[in-house]
């Protein structure tokens, strides 16, 4: 029997269309971007099922800028492992439409775990004053930010509240319940919490100069579940 190959792959994706990041049931009217990698990867035709091991999940709608996962691939007898070049370039082909794209792929140990090897997670949140509604922002903005109330944001406020949250702390009341709740500690470090000015290309033109745009990024080498929702809403 031929040997297995591990992968770990990058990959970015554009989330609107998607119900996140992770495998939904295939009769769901809005299926998961692993949903679609793994189907891209089963058209290589590979002897075994494939299941693709994500690092870090995101929500419906969330885009990723690069995310990571490993997968292992059994070729047929006598068919050597892909090289990683060739796998970026047969994903990105069996991905098409999608607005999914494989950025690297490497071979790595048998035993290497995508999710357990991640050194740190960023969470970039883009945010915009001047108008109140989604419709009322530059078309190229409309799924890439958050409206906020039409008034200027307190910074200041905002950055002194940042630092409290820096650090190792008890972030019970900062997350949702889920099945992993009663198993997982609720303590986490948070690394890196800035609220920084952002910009849009849109926001150039005149009449968009009324917007003004921030980002919220947030690191940690693990989070909660929906820790950094919470977090932001503080």
């Amino acid at each position: 029997m031929a040997a297995r190959a591990r992968y770990l792959i990058y990959f970015q994706y554009w989330g609107t269309g998607y119900s996140g990041v992770m495998k939904s049931p295939s009769h769901q009217p809005v299926l998961g971007v692993q949903n679609y990698l793994e189907a891209a990867v089963q058209r290589l035709r590979p002897v075994n099922e494939v299941n693709i091991s994500i690092s870090s999940r995101t929500d419906s709608g969330v885009h990723a800028l690069c995310n990571s996962a490993h997968l292992d691939i059994q070729r047929k007898e006598g068919k050597p492992p892909f090289a990683a070049e060739l796998l970026v370039e047969a994903l990105n082909f069996h991905l098409k439409p999608e607005p999914i794209s494989v950025l690297k792929a490497f071979r790595v140990a048998d035993d290497f775990s995508a999710r357990f090897r991640a050194l740190s997670r960023t969470y970039v949140y883009r945010l915009v004053t001047g108008c109140c509604q989604r419709s009322h922002l530059p078309v190229f903005e409309r799924n890439l930010c958050w409206p906020m109330a039409n008034r200027p944001l307190n910074a200041d406020a905002m950055k002194e509240a940042a630092q409290i949250l820096l650090g190792t702390h008890d972030f019970s009341t900062f997350r949702s319940l889920n099945s992993e709740t009663p198993f997982k500690s609720p303590l986490k470090t948070l690394l890196q919490v800035d609220l920084t000015p952002g910009f849009s290309i849109a926001s150039q033109q005149s009449f968009h100069s009324h917007l003004e745009f921030w980002e919220l990024t947030f690191r940690s080498r693990s989070f909660l579940y929906k820790q950094i929702l919470k977090c932001r809403k503080m």
